[in-house]
Order: C-alpha cells, then structure tokens, then sequence
C-alpha cells in the first residue's frame, strides 16, 4: 500500500506547507474518528480536479468500522455526483440524506472540504456503520456534539491545532476519559473513566458544573503550576499536554480548545490514568540506575586488579613473568574500559568508537617498547550490542598489541584500526606495515595466547579471524555479526 507522501507527490500539486498541514492532520486525526464513531478517508484533488485520491485512512476505536478494506491509492474519477466531489465543488460540508447501503451494510456518509483560502485543500470523507451503531445516552451525544464541533474546525482549516503533538503510547485518547467545558470554563459532562481519574487524583465531589481549572488546580496545589497551561488553552493557544499527580495517583490531560465559527467554543480535555505507567518508568529508572552503579563498581574493581597485577609485575625479577604480568594487567584494563562507557550510559547498545579510542590510546602508550607507534582509526564502529562490547574490547586490543609487540618490534610505525558495519555485520581491519608474518605461519599452530584468546572469542561470537601477510601489510581481519 502506498504511503500518504506517495499518493500525494505523485497525483497532486500540493506544496510543502500543505502537505506539512495534511500530514499533521492524519497524525491527530484518530480523535475525530473516535468521537464521531466513523472510519475516515482524506481524499486529495489530482492535477486534474475531476479526480480525487485516497491518500490515508483511519478506523475509529469506539465502534465498528465501515470500510472492510483499505481504499488508500484508490480514485474518484469524473463523477460529479460523487460526495466527495459535490462537497469539493460546493466548498461546504455534504453528506447523504438516508443510510445508504455498503457491502450490506448501510453507512451514513459525511464529506468535509478543508478550505485553505478560496480553495479546498483536501476532503475527508466520514463513513459510518449505523448497523452497530451504539445506543444513544450521554456519552454518545458528549462525543458526537464534540465530533461536530472539530468537524467544523477541519472544514474552516483550523484543526489540528499548534501546541504540544501527540505522543502515541503517552497521550489520552477518548476512550480514556473526555470532559467538554463550556467557554465559560464550566465542565458540561465528564465521562465515567474521567471522574474514576479524578477521584484517584482525590476528588470528593461530582465534576459536572465545577470550574475546571479552579478543581485541577485544587488536585494538585503545591505539586505543580498547573494553571499556566490550563490558562495556555483556555485562551486558545493551541493544544497542551500536562501531568497531575498526588502521593497515590499519577493522571495525564489532553486539553484542546474548541472553536466556532463565531469564536471559541470551550474544551476537549482527554484523561488517562498513568498510574501504573508512572509506576513502570520509576521502576525501570530505578533498574537502569542500578544496573549502571554494579557497571560502575565491576569497573572499579577490575581497575583494582589491573593495579595489583601492574604492582606485581613490578616486584618480579622474571622477564618472561613480568611480561606475562603486564600482559593479563592489559586485558583487565580493557575489560574496564568497556564496564565505564556502560556505566556512563547503560543501553542494549554501546557506541563503541569511545571504548576502541581509549584501548588504542593505552595499547599505544605501554605496548611499544622502542620507537614511537601510532595508533590510527579510520572509520567508525557504530553502536555494538553490549554483550559483544566485552569480547570484542579484548579481541581489539589483543590485535593492536601483537601488531606492535611482533609487527613493528622496536621500530617506529603506525597500526591502522578499519572498522565497517556492513549487512549485519562488524568488519575490523587491524593493519601494520612492519615486520611480515613467518613463512607458513597458521593461527591453528601458533603458540600466541593473545591469538588464542582472539580466535576464541571471534568463535564465540560467531564470526570469523583472518591473519595474512599481503604485499608489506600484514592485516588482521575480524568478522562479527551483529544481529
């Protein structure tokens, strides 16, 4: 199915602003569908006014849907007595005088024209299935009374309004709990899930023919300054988004001011109890802020360890375990590298160019025991999941430091470090220029228990190790999958 942007680059000769304003429609679009019962088609003109397309589409929550199927690229073609081409032609809201009949099912059939100026900008046609149609009482005559005032509001252009955008999985939608106020601020109706909200918040009283405002406030005195965005949207200044909370409840408002066409019309205010998802978040900060303390404290050890070795190594008379010392000393202190950066910033992910500058910079500083290496990365490693951060923090300084110690020796030099995420996968090219690998050298047969350690951990994460000599490069090549 195509998408909005499609249909519309394809078809039409609207310009960005346009598109920008029918795009935000569609995004705030779902309430209107909600509160008038009816699944929505936005049929926008061709370059050719005869014909129309359905460029995006939506069903309502509330109730059963009309349109079975998606209608999106679809067209109207030179039929004018089409509704959607009468209400374009007439510039006026249209809609069929009787239920008429879809797949069996009868349909009454609403066409709003959104002017922009002299001219209609698009037309979103209103289907809805009176077969399952809800039982009138209060609630159906609260949402379809408002679904006619922000009918009104999308004819004359002036819906959605500016202010604080929906977030999807946050905002209130209507089935959450409405309250209508009147332009003089007086709640008119509050639906049941509504008043359970505010009862939460600690409301004794009924919320029909209070001041709105006046009993927020009241909810939540001393806790937070509601009354500036409440103020905000009763003064028409678009749309707001705010948090009420007590010590027992947690309730989001959705407030969007209404309009006439002779001048404000009062309040949409939308609520959703948060409670158990303020709950969640907390819960899940608590966990993100101890998991980066153990982070921060396993680093702090291992930087422990890294000190006992390096003090060791420096009481021992032995070469070869002194080397062996410094060694292990290395491969902790990368292990702690990577155990900061997560505690820093715990995530599922680790942007690894921070951790692989730090390892270089330290094997560049103590692996070199004559002439002066430097260690280059060209290119970026990306984000790495952090389960394979650890091993790959060893196998990257592991390559570095037998690049230095065996390639270069005591020579001057540089080691080029190669990263690549392509398809999947992390390409590291680990490159010197010094001394060539012995003739017929093989990983499987080497005695190195850095190149051990590196083909085990490569194995582990399921990717694949490559040393070669080609040409004066001897290069390093490690494969590792990322998903």
């Amino acid at each position: 199915m195509q998408t909005m942007e499609q249909v519309i680059r394809q078809h039409c000769v609207l310009d960005d602003e346009d598109l920008q304003w029918l795009t935000q429609l569609v995004d705030e679009w779902s309430l209107l569908a909600d509160l008038a019962f009816a699944d929505l088609i936005l049929w926008v003109p061709d370059v050719d006014d005869n014909v129309f397309w359905a460029c995006a589409q939506v069903r309502p929550t509330t109730g059963p849907t009309s349109l079975e199927d998606d209608v999106v690229g679809e067209e109207i073609a030179y039929d004018p007595e089409h509704l959607v081409t009468e209400a374009y032609l007439g510039q006026e809201i249209s809609q069929t005088s009787g239920n008429k009949l879809h797949a069996g099912i009868p349909v009454d059939v609403q066409a709003i024209p959104i002017l922009s100026g002299d001219r209609v900008l698009a037309v979103v046609e209103m289907h809805t299935n009176q077969m399952g149609v809800r039982a009138p009482g209060a609630l159906e005559d609260a949402y379809l009374e408002a679904a006619q005032v922000i009918a009104g509001m999308v004819h004359r252009h002036q819906f959605p309004l500016g202010g604080d955008r929906r977030v999807p999985w946050v905002s209130p939608r209507v089935g959450d709990g409405m309250m209508r106020v009147s332009r003089e601020g007086v709640i008119v109706y509050a639906s049941p899930n509504a008043l359970s909200a505010y009862r939460r918040l600690g409301l004794t009283m009924d919320l029909y023919g209070e001041d709105f405002v006046a009993i927020t406030r009241s909810l939540s005195q001393e806790r937070m300054p509601v009354e500036r965005p409440l103020a905000a949207s009763l003064a028409g200044r678009g749309s707001s988004e705010l948090d009420l909370e007590t010590g027992t409840a947690n309730v989001r408002l959705r407030v969007l001011p209404l309009a006439a066409a002779d001048g404000p019309d009062g309040l949409l205010v939308m609520c959703r109890d948060t409670t158990e998802l303020r709950s969640r978040e907390r819960q899940l900060v608590t966990k993100d802020a101890t998991i980066r303390e153990i982070h921060h404290r396993v680093k702090n050890n291992l930087q422990t360890v890294a000190a006992l070795l390096r003090l060791q190594a420096r009481r021992i008379s032995s070469v070869e375990a002194k080397g062996a010392l410094n060694d292990a000393m290395k491969r902790v202190a990368a292990i702690a590298v990577v155990h900061e950066i997560l505690s820093q910033a715990f995530d599922a992910a680790v942007k690894f160019d921070d951790v692989a500058d730090r390892l270089l910079k330290m094997v560049g500083d103590v692996a070199a025991t004559g002439g002066k290496v430097r260690m280059v990365r060209e290119g970026s490693f990306g984000y790495v999941p952090a389960d394979v951060a650890t091993s790959l923090s060893l196998v990257l300084t592991e390559l570095c430091q037998n690049a230095v110690e065996h390639g270069l020796r005591e020579q001057s030099g540089e080691v080029l470090v190669r990263p690549l995420q392509e398809d999947g996968e992390l390409v590291v090219d680990v490159v010197n220029h010094g001394e060539p690998l012995p003739e017929g050298f093989r990983i499987t047969s080497s005695t190195s228990l850095g190149l051990s350690i590196v083909s085990t951990l490569v194995a582990d994460l399921g990717g694949t190790f490559r040393l070669a000599t080609e040409g004066d490069a001897t290069t390093a090549t490690v494969r590792v999958p990322l998903i």
